[in-house]
């Protein structure tokens, strides 16, 4: 079957669906014919019109002429097509010439999060959390290699034998990573974190069941009070929606410094700064680390800074903006819990300070956050919130934290679905004379909910 997820009727199958099903001959059998009358055209096409000449008009009235350039050559082909297959694989070689080739169905798919291409055979996507095998594939290796070419080219950045890795996105902000051989053994792998273009918000995450109303009614009281918030969480786990959610309450008369290694947040409010990364050229130098542009930040007059993750020695200069004056910082760091959240920003300072001492490091972690916030995706391809935990300060060498709500996992119910029950620990947390301060006072039951889900 050619790359689809939407139900046909047979009058409106492909030529190649229609064998398909009529036939008893394996799918291995008719796919490289289907793929080489596809290439042939192709080929025919570029070598027929100028896509350079053709760049400077409207991209809707070249998609158009070159339509009925590519339909002409369909009709000088001995493989007779309806007017149906024609459309079909006169959209397939626009796909190619214009947009990603075999990539383009996927990206079309909003409920599609992942698309993750192991060489040119094989394809995969995550759709709500879970991962499913498609039919989509490509050509050949070159084939994927030019795709891939084409995504890193068009953000000035280059993949090949002395750079087979690479970060890069696509224009709707997709953050993709690619790695070719010799790195990658069995032909090129590429990634593609897609976001959705209506980010969820607040709002939407207590709707899905991945915080309770007081979870989020906390976490609004802390950005608005301006305390220092740390995100951890795994791969896929959440992190950054969450970290988009919780900035829309950022006071829209402040102004934000973002800081990413690819731009993937997406900010509303009017005064932002946007920085990210820069790769080696191609004598390996002129590199630009999230290091170097948090130290640059702190001279751009920051009202708050956030920091798409921290993963090495920026974490000591992202402790120290949090100590000197530049509260509300917001930030994301790969972790399975709270406390392996502080163990890895004790790793990571001292990867920026050798000669620190690990006291010295603690003291300026229990001094600096303020919440750890602890999404999780389960079994079931749901996210959920495991934990908002305050950092309540030092008991002798030891940074002590507190949860203030949790999620108790309680088992799966006959469908796979997780069962289970948000609740309040009753603690209230040390930071409450801070929301206080700042003028907001949370409601009397609010550390007492509990929410089975």
């Amino acid at each position: 079957m050619l790359p689809t997820f939407d139900q046909k009727s047979p009058a409106q199958l492909s030529w190649e669906q229609r064998l398909l099903k009529n036939s008893s001959q394996p799918r291995q059998s008719l796919k490289p014919e289907y793929q080489e009358l596809k290439f042939t055209l192709h080929r025919k096409l570029l070598d027929k019109i100028n896509l350079e000449a053709l760049a400077t008009i409207d991209n809707q009235r070249v998609r158009g002429e070159v339509r009925q350039a590519l339909i002409s050559l369909i009709d000088g082909e001995p493989t007779l097509l309806s007017g149906l297959e024609k459309q079909q694989i006169s959209d397939e070689v626009l796909d190619e010439v214009f947009g990603l080739g075999p990539l383009e169905p996927l990206l079309a798919d909003n409920t599609i999060s992942d698309i993750l291409v192991n060489g040119h055979k094989q394809v995969y996507i995550e759709r709500n959390g879970l991962l499913e095998l498609t039919s989509v594939t490509f050509r050949d290796d070159q084939h994927l290699l030019r795709i891939i070419d084409k995504i890193v080219s068009q953000v000035g950045r280059r993949v090949d034998e002395s750079t087979p890795m690479v970060d890069a996105r696509l224009m709707d902000g997709s953050r993709v990573n690619a790695i070719i051989p010799p790195l990658a053994l069995d032909g090129p792998l590429m990634s593609i974190r897609r976001f959705a273009q209506d980010k969820l918000t607040a709002p939407d995450l207590v709707d899905r069941k991945a915080m309770t109303p007081g979870m989020m009614e906390l976490l609004e009281a802390a950005v608005k009070a301006k305390l220092n918030i740390i995100i951890s969480g795994g791969t896929g786990s959440g992190k950054t929606t969450l970290l988009n959610a919780l900035s829309a309450y950022i006071n829209p008369k402040e102004r934000i410094v973002t800081i990413e290694d690819a731009a993937e947040l997406q900010l509303k409010q009017p005064h932002v700064a946007r920085l990210e990364t820069r790769p080696p050229n191609l004598e390996g130098t002129g590199a630009v680390r999230i290091r170097e542009l948090l130290v640059n930040s702190l001279r751009m007059r920051p009202d708050r800074i956030v920091v798409g993750e921290v993963r090495g020695g920026e974490a000591l200069d992202m402790l120290q903006a949090m100590n000197t004056g530049h509260d509300g910082s917001l930030t994301t760091v790969h972790a399975n819990s709270p406390r392996d959240a502080v163990s890895r920003l004790e790793v990571m300072v001292s990867m920026a300070a050798s000669n620190m001492q690990v006291l010295s490091i603690r003291q300026q972690i229990a001094a600096a956050v303020n919440v750890l916030v602890q999404p999780m995706r389960l079994s079931d391809g749901s996210r959920r919130i495991m934990s908002i935990t305050e950092v309540t300060g030092m008991e002798g060498d030891i940074v002590t934290l507190q949860d203030i709500f949790v999620f108790e996992k309680r088992g799966l119910s006959p469908e796979g679905k997780v069962i289970g029950r948000f609740a309040a620990t009753g603690i209230r947390p040390k930071f409450y004379e801070k929301l206080l301060a700042a003028g907001i006072r949370l409601r009397p039951d609010l550390f007492d909910e509990v929410m089975e889900i």
